[in-house]
């Protein structure tokens, strides 16, 4: 018996036997012994082969099938497919033992290889095996397996053939997502998006929705707008389908593309609902509603820029310039100046850049108020009378265009005149980085000749924006012509500042082409110049934004280590952040490494690629690795690791994350240490507005609601680094920032009063509580001088009285700490105790304040949620509209690839870790505008005003919505317009401040001698 052998030699013997039938039964015998005798048999695989090769021999196949085993053992998979592939149908698929597993899966992976291998036509036995293992999963019902496959080796006939089985829209809108959401070829995806086109419309209920999704990833607006066409014409169903794309277009689409719809869509007959689609399409109502949502939830706390403000000096243009940056992110979109108009003599003190930078911010703080825009920035803007501040002039135009940004039409001219008739530098810069966020992707031939225009004047201030300004508008095109004259002016010029805004201007143009920029990539990381070669990286990241791509990724880790410059090492570190932000949980392991490397810049780069990539997630792992960096021996290392925790705790309370409440005080005490170095306090400041950014009612995401790459967030976000070279870029991060808000809406665009069901408990999604004032200190009482004898009585009546207090605390609990949120100093509850013991308190005190806290009502575990109010990106799976209610959404609130609805969240520990989760389908933030189908059409209902007036209500006076009084508007434009200083007082970037520290301002307490020094 088989079971009773102790080697197989006696069976491998007969293998050199000349009869046929002998070999034929001694490899029927290794067939059952493999398994035990493989290391054995490994010397006889060479005879096997042989008798495998041998086309006489009648048992070839089993010949394979052994040779199979052998190599599976001895790890060698791709021999042992090779031999399995020649053991023809002994090798049985339907087996389920390990070897066959393991061979069905290295046949797989091959042939994925080999369909995806330009010109490689794969084996056919290897695609029997796949048709096979394909045809299983379907009839099995295993049908997302089947899909994935089917995607992942290009094979359209599969995905038709689940069609045919089950007509279901929810497993295609998987395919969607994940087609747009992987590494994959483009041509290989268009032909992908093409067919999902036809599959979607040939639903039993055509998904028109995802339908219109396939047309922007197609870039394709002539069908879109017929598709539009299609559904004005029919029931009133349709036409409310058709809002609800146009919402989804005006959120997704780029604006040439949204201008190509409205141009076909203006030729069909007019109509109120064709005027009303219009509108739509224009952006103005998306814009308009996110803004007065900003405007009325406004949460915003303005102690805690107060408080930093008081603890940095005015005059040191870093700090100015980092308060400027904190205020804007913190009231981003919420029309709020509060700040300034309560602090008119710190905003007075701006001078020359910090001045441009605090212009500037007003276009953040106003972002959205496209109809008030002009008019807001009115005092600041050029104007035919002699201007005593070109500074605030050029930040007025910049603010312009992030008022406008995505949605320019109107000021594109205004900015255009501008900066063809006004010959100041700083004004022409302004103007141009106006231009770049009001025009972007929208290939306007006439801003980009003007752009050109001021490039080859050869100003190095001008110049750099207009760099980036060229790319913007241009904005993944690929431009031949304007690849070709960028990258020649950058050879040309001898200006660092303008090869820079070209190195950044030739990736954008670039943006989201994938393999085809890779021409233009590797010209630029060939340069001989680290400005190109730094814009070559960002290629790559803007290129393969959102992919995953492993070759890219590669490229990015080599340069990352080996690159002479520090500059592109840092940036080659920061763009995996581009690359991976689909897949944040992914980041913190490839990046830890390089968190700890001797070199400061890649430290700096590691920290917010974590940012960039998990920013709104809470990831506990990327804290894990940022928490130590705040407290490296680089202040810019410091700096860095504070922005990166902000952007990954936006919108997290202290019940969701406990470490959010930490991370808060850690940016407190860089601003409160004496001796903490200059780029680590602007860091800490400006954290503190990107944490509470918008009001606390945005996140920060480079992807949008349905999942797809968010162009204007990535774009954004590239910019925003450049901080590094430019306080004044830091701006650009509002373009990064999704209002995080569910806005039903009916086909009259009104917003009904109503509620959601949230079925969580309230406080893990709740605002953060305002920062508490520091409690006044009660004058103590002088102590009356005594004698020594009777002090040494008092001392041993003291310690008799102690020993009685430790005894009657052992049955007495202590209350928790309350500390104030983002601010320290709070008493701890020892403290308390002893005050309540020297004020006369009692145990029976005591008591009576534990039986009022247990008195204390149960926290409920849901909660009730009004229309057009916050819903968190963590929140929005366990929220939903009641079954009973009037009005219905169209589509679904969250993506499909998350929990179609999340299991309902109780009272215990665990439940803030299940809701703070990562969500594999990331959404930007919540579900954004809603159609809603009344099941009561034509009776009355209230609504909510949501006209971006700023009259609605905020949350008292940490909100700040104040009255736009002309006065106090004046009051703000004087103290900014100030006249210019002769130069700047500090750095103006983290690069000027690294290259020369001792700019650094004098300690707090320190007097500044006339000649820098500090006593």
């Amino acid at each position: 018996m088989a079971g009773s052998l102790s080697s197989a030699a006696g069976v491998t013997a007969l293998l050199g036997e000349k009869d046929p039938q002998l070999q034929a039964y001694a490899l029927r015998k290794l067939d059952t012994l493999v398994d035990r005798f493989w290391a054995e048999l490994a010397d006889s695989v060479t005879q096997i082969e042989e008798l495998h090769e041998d086309e006489t021999f009648p048992e070839r196949e089993l010949a394979a099938l052994v040779a199979a085993k052998i190599y599976f053992h001895l790890g060698e998979h791709q021999d042992a497919l090779s031999f399995a592939l020649g053991a023809g149908a002994l090798f049985d698929l339907e087996k389920r033992e390990e070897f066959h597993s393991t061979v069905i899966s290295k046949a797989i992976d091959t042939y994925i290889t080999e369909r995806n291998t330009p010109g490689a036509s794969p084996d056919k036995r290897l695609e029997r095996i796949v048709d096979e293992m394909l045809r299983r999963s379907i009839d099995s019902g295993a049908y997302r397996q089947a899909l994935g496959i089917a995607l992942e080796t290009h094979r359209l006939d599969v995905i038709e053939q689940v069609y045919e089985r089950t007509h279901s829209a929810e497993l295609f809108v998987y395919v969607l997502e994940v087609v747009m959401g992987v590494e994959y070829a483009p041509d290989a995806r268009r032909e992908v998006l093409s067919l999902l086109v036809r599959l979607f419309k040939g639903l039993p209920q055509p998904d028109y929705l995802s339908v219109a999704k396939c047309y922007v990833y197609l870039n394709e607006p002539a069908p879109a707008c017929e598709l539009l066409g299609e559904l004005l014409g029919g029931s009133d169903d349709d036409r409310l389908v058709a809002s609800q794309i146009a919402f989804d277009l005006v959120e997704g689409a780029t604006q040439e593309f949204l201008k190509h719809v409205r141009r076909g869509l203006a030729e069909r007959e007019k109509s109120a609902e064709l005027e009303r689609l219009q509108h739509i399409l224009s952006g103005e109502e998306t814009v308009k509603l996110y803004h007065g949502f900003l405007q009325h939830a406004n949460h915003a706390d303005l102690a805690i820029l107060k408080a930093s403000k008081d603890l940095l000096d005015a005059h040191y243009s870093a700090y100015h310039s980092g308060m400027s940056l904190s205020n804007a992110f913190m009231n981003a979109g919420t029309g709020s100046d509060q700040f300034l108009r309560d602090n008119l003599e710190w905003l007075a003190k701006a001078s020359n850049w910090s001045k441009f930078t605090a212009t500037a911010a007003l276009g953040v703080l106003h972002k959205g108020s496209l109809t008030e825009g002009v008019n807001i920035l009115n005092p600041y803007l050029p104007s035919d009378s002699p201007s005593s501040s070109v500074y605030s002039e050029g930040g007025s135009l910049f603010a312009l265009g992030l008022i406008h940004a995505n949605h320019g039409a109107a000021v594109l001219e205004l900015l255009t005149n501008t900066l063809r008739n006004n010959t100041a530098e700083v004004v022409q810069h302004g103007a141009a980085l106006g231009l770049g966020a009001a025009g972007m992707a929208t290939e306007n031939d006439d801003v980009y000749e003007e752009l050109r225009n001021v490039l080859f004047s050869d100003s190095a201030v001008a110049g750099e924006a207009a760099g980036y300004a060229m790319g913007l508008v241009f904005l993944g095109t690929g431009s031949e012509r304007a690849t070709e004259e960028m990258l020649q002016y950058a050879h040309e010029t001898q200006h660092e500042k303008i090869i820079r805004g070209l190195a950044l201007g030739l990736a954008l143009l670039q943006y989201g082409r994938e393999s085809a920029a890779d021409p233009v990539i590797d010209v630029l990381m060939q340069d001989k110049d680290a400005i190109l070669r730094y814009g070559g990286i960002y290629t790559v990241a803007l290129a393969y934004a959102g992919t995953g791509n492993n070759r890219a990724i590669s490229r990015l880790l080599h340069v990352a280590v080996s690159d002479g410059s520090d500059d592109v090492r840092r940036a080659a570190v920061v763009s995996l952040g581009f690359l991976l932000c689909r897949s944040p949980e992914q980041v913190p392991a490839i990046v830890q490494l390089l968190s700890e490397s001797y070199n400061p810049h890649v430290r700096y780069g590691a920290a917010l690629a974590l940012g960039i990539a998990c920013a709104g997630t809470g990831l506990d792992a990327a804290v894990d690795l940022l928490e130590p960096m705040t407290k490296d021996t680089v202040d810019y290392v410091r700096q860095g690791a504070c922005l990166a925790l902000a952007m990954i705790f936006v919108q997290q309370n202290d019940v969701l994350n406990p470490r959010v409440q930490s991370v808060r005080k850690t940016f407190d005490h860089i601003l409160t240490e004496k001796h903490e170095e200059a780029m680590a306090k602007f860091g800490a400041v400006v954290a503190q507005g990107l944490i509470d950014a918008g009001g606390r009612n945005v996140t920060i995401s480079l992807l949008g609601r349905a999942g797809s790459v968010n162009t204007a967030a990535v774009v954004g976000m590239a910019l925003f680094t450049q901080y590094w070279y430019w306080f004044p870029m830091a701006h650009f991060a509002a373009l990064a920032f999704t209002p995080t808000a569910v806005i039903g809406v009916t086909s009259e665009l009104r917003v009904p009063d109503v509620e959601l069901i949230s079925r969580a408990r309230p406080s893990l999604f709740a605002y953060p509580p305002p920062l508490q004032a520091p409690s006044e200190k009660k004058a103590e009482k002088v102590e009356t001088a005594v004698l020594s004898t009777t002090a040494k009585s008092q001392a041993r009546q003291r310690t008799k009285e102690k020993k009685k207090l430790a005894a009657d605390a052992m049955d007495t609990d202590t209350e928790p700490a309350t500390g104030a949120v983002g601010g320290a100093g709070a008493a701890t509850a020892a403290d308390k105790e002893k005050t309540e013991a020297k004020d006369g308190g009692s145990k029976e005190e005591s008591k009576d304040k534990e039986d009022g806290a247990a008195a204390k009502p149960r926290e409920p575990a849901f909660s009730m949620v009004k229309n057009a109010s916050r819903v968190t990106p963590q929140q929005i799976k366990y929220v939903s509209f009641p079954t009973d209610a009037r009005f219905v959404p169209v589509r679904p609130l969250h993506s499909s690839r998350g929990e179609i609805w999340a299991e309902p969240l109780g009272r215990d520990s665990s439940d803030a870790v299940q809701a703070r989760r990562h969500v594999g389908s990331a959404t930007g933030g919540g579900s954004g505008i809603v159609m809603l189908y009344d099941r009561k059409n034509g009776e009355p209902f209230e609504s909510i005003s949501l006209n971006g007036d700023g009259s609605g209500s905020g949350s008292g006076d940490s909100a700040g919505n104040s009255e736009n009084t002309d006065s106090a508007a004046a009051a703000v434009a004087a103290a900014v317009s100030g006249e210019d200083d002769t130069q700047d007082k500090g750095p103006t970037s983290v690069a000027d401040a690294a290259a020369a520290p001792s700019q650094e301002p004098a300690a707090s307490g320190d007097v500044e001698m006339g000649d820098g020094t500090a006593r």
